[in-house]
């Protein structure tokens, strides 16, 4: 089985090193959808060594097609991957470890034809920073260790950028994110899929405030790890560099960035027509969609198992914000922040409903008065990890009112 990005944080393992490929793919998106996603801006990668990342080293590569205004990448004291793929070879030692890897920012106003081949690319970019020892800045540590993105330094560069594009500690996620939304910053990171129903993060989706990326939707990505990173799980290589790679599940973009994809409807079949068709055997050959015992809502386990003719609330999975379009669906609620469900309307699991699930022999760690959502059919059970959603506008419901 893949290790998870879950279990990543929970072993503080926190240096997992997005690919070129997927970067190029994410950022890629956006100029679809509109080409000018970040002409004139300064974008800052500020959880990136310069010499070592491909986000630095896409966003470097592609600076004109883009129209950047200006490109900062921060790194911090001790950069784990110090000599991997580095940029410049000639930092190497025999042993191909950089020489102290120390914090610093590197920053592009432009990037120019520096070798006289008639065109503007990475090499160019290589030639113009060993000429000009000013674009390389060295960030001193305080409070924080230098070049972390909590320093003063790199909050003095994050107030001058305009689009932050980076993969952040997992174990720090809330933190970034919420640094990013106090300074009202446009954002491109990556993160655990789990995250969306943190508490701090879960309000933000709520509010169309964040959501999440285009090109990833399913499945694992491979990402890059340190030397000293265990490659104890399945989906792990080393290629012939000797650099490794580990290929990890349920990963997502979080954005604040507009995209083509948020704006497509969910096709949705009635009701009537999942029941008997559904490819989904939980759903299909039932009579009706599964109700809560505490909450006025169905439970639809699969996002193609909406229903199109349904006006009520629906518990769906987190993976529905893969589909989310926020002017087709409106979101109620988290079930993880008991608050939240309380200000809904979800009453507090009963005694009876408790002494049923445990009957059956169920083993979660639930009790009499917690505020979670419970099923009876085809047995008691508590549901982990549902959205709460509605449908936008006027649609004729199952029970054949209007709203």
């Amino acid at each position: 089985m893949n290790r998870s990005l879950g279990a990543a944080k929970a072993g503080k393992q926190d240096e997992f090193y997005t690919q070129y490929v997927d970067i190029q793919k994410e950022v890629e998106a956006y100029l679809e959808f509109d080409s000018n996603s970040f002409r004139g801006k300064v974008v800052y990668c500020n959880c990136d060594d310069p010499f070592e990342s491909d986000f630095f080293r896409y966003f470097a590569a592609n600076f004109n097609k883009l129209g950047l205004k200006k490109l900062v990448s921060t790194s911090y004291d001790g950069s784990p991957i110090a000599g991997q793929g580095t940029l410049f070879p000639e930092y190497n030692e025999g042993n191909g470890n950089r020489i102290k890897p120390k914090a610093l920012a590197v920053i592009l106003e432009h990037v120019r034809d520096e070798d006289g081949d008639g065109a503007a690319n990475i090499t160019d970019v290589k030639l113009f920073l060993n000429r000009n020892k000013a674009a390389r800045i060295a960030l001193k540590a305080e409070t924080y260790p230098g070049g972390d993105f909590r320093s003063l330094e790199c909050l003095a560069l994050l107030k001058e950028a305009d689009i932050v594009v980076t993969n952040p500690p997992f174990s720090l996620f809330k933190e970034y994110v919420a640094q990013l939304v106090e300074h009202e910053k446009k954002f491109l990171v990556i993160g655990n899929l789990q995250a969306i129903t943190y508490l701090e993060i879960f309000p933000l989706i709520k509010e169309n405030k964040l959501w999440l990326g285009p090109t990833i939707t399913s499945g694992d990505r491979e990402f890059r790890v340190p030397d000293h990173y265990p490659l104890n799980a399945a989906g792990c290589r080393i290629d012939e560099k000797g650099i490794k790679y580990i290929r990890v599940k349920g990963v997502r973009w979080y954005t604040n960035l507009d995209h083509g994809r948020r704006h497509q409807r969910l096709e949705c079949m009635t009701m009537a027509d999942n029941l008997r068709f559904s490819k989904h055997k939980e759903i299909r050959g039932k009579a009706e969609y599964e109700r809560y015992v505490n909450f006025d809502a169905i439970e639809v386990p699969f996002s193609d198992a909406i229903p199109s003719d349904y006006d009520g609330i629906m518990g769906v999975p987190v993976s529905f914000l893969d589909k989310y379009n926020p002017d087709q669906f409106e979101i109620v609620g988290n079930s993880d922040d008991g608050a939240m469900m309380g200000e809904i309307g979800v009453r507090t699991l009963g005694r009876d409903f408790i002494s049923a699930y445990r009957a059956r022999g169920g083993t979660g760690h639930y009790s009499q008065g917690m505020r979670m959502l419970g099923l009876l059919e085809p047995q008691p059970r508590v549901i982990f990890k549902r959205i709460l959603i509605r449908k936008r506008g006027r649609v004729r419901s199952a029970r054949g009112k209007k709203k």
